[in-house]
């Protein structure tokens, strides 16, 4: 059972890599980035304020982390995607962010203390050179030659900033029910993304976004949030990062059926490289040194 929480935040969020992409033309990424926050704060503000009021003690001590939390986990790594859907296809996407686990190893190695293994090193060198043969449309002289498409720049931004979440959220373990620490990363996403919203061009909503924003409101806002911090502290942030595997796959099979996103060679190569990496990442635990006197 505690495995269903981190999958079904990874199904949530590959559908919403999806909607991502279906917003392009019909709302700005501003828009939809500002008024997912604003829609989520309002549903859960009667039945959580009272409670946060209640706990202010216990909060207020924590509140430069939340902060923190809230810019990297919401307003960045949830936000940024929009701006980069535009540039980038949904295939892509999924699979920048299947590099998730692997920067959650390296900061939990990093941060947390975990031993550094002959897996982590190896699997990293396949997970980039996966993450290159897709950005790079199979051909690795396109770098050179045209640099990195933008939108696939944002999403490994995207993915680090909510790798660099996970590890905070459970090093922090901070004594603040789940609900409680949703609602005020939200908060702190409403206020973070205000200006970019109140300054950017706006559609407006309509028949056609609203339905966009109440998926990403709903599901990807409220539903895989709460799903990925209750997993994060059960399993941790590196054993729940490899439901983060699931993330390619799932997100090119909803784009091949709703977009009609075609599957090129290099996008199973490049994905199969980046799975393998953090395969071998998770199952291969030999040290890179052995302690003294082992």
């Amino acid at each position: 059972m505690q495995y269903a929480f981190p999958l079904l935040a990874v199904i949530f969020w590959a559908a919403n890599t999806v909607v991502n992409k279906m917003t392009v033309g019909v709302i700005f990424p501003a828009e939809i980035g500002f008024y997912r926050w604003v829609f989520a704060a309002a549903l859960f503000t009667p039945f959580i304020l009272r409670s946060v009021i209640a706990n202010w003690s216990n909060i207020r001590p924590h509140l430069i982390k939340i902060f923190i939390l809230g810019l990297l986990g919401m307003a960045i790594y949830q936000s940024l995607a929009y701006f980069a859907a535009p540039k980038t296809s949904a295939t892509h996407m999924g699979i920048i962010l299947s590099l998730m686990p692997m920067m959650s190893l390296s900061m939990a190695i990093i941060a947390l203390g975990q031993r550094l293994t002959m897996g982590a090193i190896v699997g990293a060198v396949f997970s980039f050179l996966g993450v290159l043969l897709v950005v790079s449309h199979g051909d690795l002289r396109n770098l050179a030659q045209q640099g990195i498409n933008m939108g696939d720049v944002m999403m490994l931004i995207a993915t680090l900033a909510y790798a660099v979440y996970s590890t905070l959220l459970k090093y922090w373990q901070m004594e603040i029910p789940a609900l409680q620490l949703l609602y005020l990363q939200m908060l702190v996403a409403v206020i973070v993304l205000f200006p970019l919203f109140w300054f950017s061009e706006k559609t407006g909503l309509n028949s056609t976004n609203l339905p966009l924003v109440l998926f990403a409101c709903v599901f990807a806002s409220i539903a895989a949030p709460l799903a990925w911090m209750h997993g994060v502290r059960v399993l941790g942030p590196s054993r729940t990062s490899v439901f983060f595997n699931l993330m390619p796959i799932l997100t090119i099979m909803i784009a091949a059926l709703v977009l009609s996103e075609q599957l090129e060679l290099y996008h199973a190569l490049g994905g199969g490289l980046t799975l393998f990496g953090v395969v071998v990442s998770e199952r291969w635990k030999r040290p890179l040194r052995r302690s003294v006197g082992v």
